[in-house]
């Protein structure tokens, strides 16, 4: 396709420049000249994203000396806690790929409103079974922070997708940060924990509430117009009309599939799985793994591991965690800048990213001091986060947004795959040293980097999937 040379700068051209990289910073609306209710939209969900974490963070570690003082032993306590893992692992390419079906609205509102009578069990839990009754919905329906990534992927542009991704984990981790502090305080307080556990559900009915006054038919009715007058005089512009055009009909089209017969919803669930699991996905979900393994063979052993290495007590491993975390949130405060920077190449930051994050493990795995620990989990924080948001941003790149409520539960369920598995592999690694989950965690790290430079063509090229189930 034949294309005009560029024409000089004038000046009301350079404002237009100014104008849009302004818009690029408000919220990450990530569309040119799409109208204000984008950018409000955005934010709000960047505010469902922190009440999601902040509301989950002041119960979760609550839930241990809550059932113990239930009269639980420490295997049923166990086998309870592994319970919710296990229906994440099966639940989230369910929910995931029915959100694509049904569309993000319903099924985001119905994963959060099942999720709040999940912690209102809880609140209500003064026996072991009910408290594993109460486990049962969350485990099922907690999926509300991977529908809305998949909700934003919907509404920005690839090219600002990673921007928006990484404010959007910023958000939610100030909520994770700010959460514990919370519930701590109010586990003090006589009948502490069912309190916060109601206080819990609140906030997620209040979560609910926010999702439900959200300008959806504007949104649609707004990137409808937007993108019907965009020019696609060539085949990048072709691209992001026939993707937001797709995005801003879903409201009209998931109408039908909601009231679809459960059994023909089923049906297409299970067509849409099929699909992603007979595509050529499997190194980008491999890639997600093994890194994934590797970073928690990092943190699995880590108190442990800085006591007998060098005597440090608990609490300045807590500190240490802490200072990470809040160092991850101004990470993905920085993705614009970084992803600007390498002209928004996401395989080339992954790439570079994992490849600073098996350094930095190594760098601690062999550290002399505790300095070199606080140096390598200083940058690690970064490498991490910037890494977490390229894998999910290449998924959808490579896979397609058709699917992205797919895409992203697979993924999901890899994840979960990982935290089953890295435990075990800790356990081993540690009966030979301290130093072998760390050790190990590099051997992975390097394979997954292996695997993205074998397959550097697919991910430069950026080209999509044939889905069998299309």
């Amino acid at each position: 396709v034949s294309a005009a040379a560029p024409a000089p700068r004038t000046p009301s051209a350079a404002a237009a420049a100014r104008m849009e990289e302004e818009e690029e910073e408000d919220g990450g609306r990530g569309a040119r000249g799409s109208p204000a209710v984008s950018g409000r939209f955005v934010r709000c969900l960047y505010a469902v994203g922190f009440l999601d974490l902040f509301g989950v963070s002041m119960v979760v570690p609550l839930m241990n000396l809550h059932i113990k003082s239930l009269g639980a032993s420490h295997t049923v306590a166990g086998i309870i806690g592994s319970l919710y893992g296990v229906m994440q692992l099966f639940s989230s390419t369910f929910v995931g790929c029915w959100s694509d079906i049904v569309g993000r609205q319903y099924s985001l509102l119905a994963c959060i409103l099942l999720s709040a009578l999940g912690y209102f069990l809880l609140g209500t839990s003064t026996t072991v079974f009910l408290f594993a009754i109460s486990r049962v919905p969350v485990g099922i329906f907690k999926h509300t922070l991977s529908i809305s990534k998949a909700l934003l992927s919907d509404l920005v542009l690839e090219r600002d997708r990673p921007l928006v991704m990484g404010r959007f984990n910023a958000a939610s981790s100030v909520g994770f940060i700010l959460g514990p502090v919370v519930g701590g305080y109010l586990a003090e307080l006589e009948g502490g924990f069912y309190q916060t556990s109601f206080i819990c559900a609140s906030i997620f009915l209040l979560n609910g509430g926010l999702v439900w006054m959200l300008p959806w038919s504007e949104e649609n009715t707004g990137n409808r117009k937007h993108h019907q007058n965009e020019g696609t005089n060539n085949f990048s512009a072709k691209a992001n009309h026939d993707l937001h055009f797709k995005s801003a009909n879903n409201g009209a089209m998931t109408n039908n599939s909601l009231f679809q017969s459960p059994w023909i919803q089923v049906a297409t669930v299970l067509r849409k799985i099929k699909g992603i699991a007979c595509s050529n996905l499997w190194d980008i979900f491999l890639v997600r793994f093994l890194m994934s393994v590797a970073i928690l063979l990092y943190y699995s052993n880590f108190t442990l591991a800085l006591e007998e290495r060098f005597g440090v007590k608990p609490l300045f491993s807590g500190y240490l965690i802490s200072y990470s975390s809040a160092l991850g949130v101004l990470a993905g405060c920085l993705l614009g800048p970084i992803t600007r920077l390498y002209q928004h190449n996401t395989y080339r930051i992954l790439l570079h990213s994992s490849t600073f994050t098996c350094t930095l493990i190594l760098l601690y795995a062999s550290a002399l001091n505790i300095w070199m620990v606080i140096l390598s989990s200083t940058f690690l924080a970064f490498s991490t986060t910037i890494g977490r948001t390229c894998i999910i941003d290449l998924e959808l790149t490579i896979g397609g947004n058709e699917a992205s409520g797919t895409l992203l539960g697979v993924g999901q369920s890899v994840t979960s795959v990982g935290r089953i598995i890295a435990p075990l592999l800790s356990g081993i690694a540690q009966e030979f040293s301290p130093c072998g989950p760390p050790s190990l965690a590099v051997g992975l790290a390097l394979v997954a980097i292996l695997i993205m430079n074998a397959n550097k063509q697919k991910y430069c090229s950026h080209g999509n999937v044939n889905l069998k189930n299309q």
